[in-house]
């Protein structure tokens, strides 16, 4: 039984190992997860980092994000801004050629 928390838990008879010598690429396939671990150079160890692995990636997915709430900017800072956006575009103005008059 592996436990991924207090309430979550996968029997084993779900889980499936298979053991191959070739490359072959992992991830998703047809409502399975393929983990592929090879990092070891024991059969046991490669097994538990994938346990762990997996455990891992379903407490991930397990926590909800909290949804974002969209603020306004305070009037100070609009100010701001513009008064800023006004200097710039003085100095800018300021760039242009010195005319004859």
């Amino acid at each position: 039984m592996l436990e991924i928390s207090n309430n979550i838990s996968i029997p084993d008879h779900e889980i499936e190992f298979n053991a191959i010598r070739a490359q072959g690429s992992g991830g998703q396939k047809e409502g399975v997860i393929v983990i592929k671990a090879q990092q070891f150079r024991t059969q046991e160890k490669n097994r538990e980092d994938a346990l762990q692995r997996l455990q891992e990636l379903i407490k991930s997915v397990a926590i909800v994000p909290r949804t974002r709430r969209p603020t306004k900017p305070t009037r100070g800072s609009q100010m701001r801004r513009l008064d800023s956006k006004k200097l710039q575009g003085q100095i800018k103005a300021g760039r242009g050629k010195v005319g004859d008059d």
